[in-house]
């Protein structure tokens, strides 16, 4: 699977939890960190954590493990990443404070592909 591959499977899976404002950030000619984000918000603490949860179960089946995940017991801003692409996904609130979009603005928006 491409790196662009997983940033849209991340996203679609996102969607399909009825994440709100999903977005994929083409990072990697303006940053090392990664290639691309993948950015959603949830409504809550619970729905932050269970589409975490949903999206890091279905890419461990199949054998994608993060390389790190934080965030999990605040569910405000929980990240996994997995090397090129890293996955944030924000309670409505901190997404609105933390601004990733504006703070990478130099990035381009990939559009999301439906499956």
């Amino acid at each position: 699977m491409t790196e662009w591959q997983l940033a849209q499977q991340m996203a679609n899976i996102a969607l399909g939890e009825k994440a709100i404002d999903v977005a994929i950030l083409d990072v990697k000619d303006v940053t090392i960190l990664a290639d691309y984000f993948v950015i959603a918000s949830g409504r809550s603490t619970i729905q932050v954590k269970i589409i975490a949860e949903i999206i890091e179960d279905i890419l461990l089946e199949q054998g994608l493990r993060p390389l790190r995940r934080d965030g999990f017991n605040e569910g405000r801003w929980v990240i996994l990443d997995y090397g090129a692409v890293i996955l944030h996904i924000f309670r409505q609130q901190e997404r609105e404070h933390y601004a990733l979009e504006s703070l990478w603005g130099d990035a381009k928006t990939v559009e999301i592909a439906a499956r």
